[in-house]
């Protein structure tokens, strides 16, 4: 006898949209003799949205994880970084539906539903591994907050007024202090993310590189900086700063700093797997999810 094949099923709930997705998804996969699995924070809003779902689901916290072969992710980006927050050291691969608005790290669109449901019942599709990031705060030597990031750690002041002080370090090294309103640290999936808003540059997500940002930095030196993998990036709030200070994680996951405090970020040895569909370019994805203008462009006229 085969064993039921289990999807992890993962909504913004909180939208009327992501609960009609989450339906059709789960109806689609038990017709598909499949085990949709629901998570306990979204298990009252399906049930309450989906009563015809009771008793035909699985809760997250009553499956072995090794029998999820796949999350399906019905929202925005925000949506898909709780995913992987959710999966975090399991080899579950995410594979995103957008929902929301730019959604740069979904696969496919709402009028895909069907159509992504079914690649993923035949099991056709890729696997992409995502580079994430290691993120330790040290005050002195006592070890105060250990995280990670799929898009970036942040450095943020915490009160609009005030304005940190800081000095940023690679590979150990001291490079530049300043005053500003913090500093990103990223991975090139965040460079279309935090770090394009506060102009970092977009790095293709098959380079592995780590960002580092600068926000509104009061320096003549403040440029966004791009390091190797195996290099570590540092911020150090300095102790004559009267701002308090914070870090954010993929703007989900926050820790207060003290003055003093010390943030490593390094590659983590654990990825974040997205399913793809599709093997478009990645030139083509900042196009469609950006709007560029690309009018008028021939494109090569024989060998280049």
């Amino acid at each position: 006898m085969n064993q039921a094949r289990h999807f992890l099923v993962v909504a913004h709930t909180g939208r009327e949209a992501a609960l009609e997705a989450t339906r059709e998804v789960c109806t689609q996969l038990l017709s598909a003799g499949a085990v949709p699995v629901i998570a306990e924070e979204h298990w009252h809003d399906v049930h309450t949205y989906v009563p015809d779902l009771n008793g035909r689901v699985r809760a997250l916290e009553e499956v072995d994880a090794d029998q999820i072969e796949l999350a399906i992710v019905l929202g925005g980006d925000g949506t898909i970084l709780r995913a992987a927050e959710l999966t975090r050291d399991l080899p579950i691969p995410l594979l995103g539906v957008n929902l929301g608005h730019v959604g740069f790290l979904a696969e496919s669109e709402r009028d895909d539903l069907g159509y992504t449901v079914t690649r993923a019942l035949a099991r056709d599709y890729t696997v992409e591994e995502r580079m994430t990031l290691s993120v330790r705060a040290k005050v002195g030597a006592e070890v105060v907050y250990e995280g990670w990031a799929l898009n970036e750690a942040t450095v943020e002041k915490a009160e609009r007024e005030r304005m940190l002080e800081v000095v940023i370090e690679v590979d150990r090294r001291p490079l530049s202090s300043f005053g500003c309103d913090g500093v990103v640290m990223s991975t090139p999936t965040g460079s279309t993310a935090y770090s394009f808003s506060a102009g970092g540059p977009v790095v293709w997500p098959s380079v592995e590189a780590l960002l580092l940002v600068p926000l509104s930095a009061h320096a003549l030196f403040a440029r966004p900086i791009v390091v190797g993998p195996e290099s570590s990036l540092a911020v150090e709030v300095l102790q004559r700063t009267d701002a308090a200070a914070v870090i954010w994680c993929d703007g989900r996951r926050m820790f207060d700093l003290p003055p003093g405090a010390r943030v490593v970020v390094r590659r983590s040895s654990v990825p974040v797997r997205l399913a793809r569909l599709h093997e478009a370019p990645f030139t083509d994805r900042l196009v469609n999810k950006f709007d560029l203008p690309v009018t008028g462009w021939r494109g090569p006229v024989g060998r280049e």
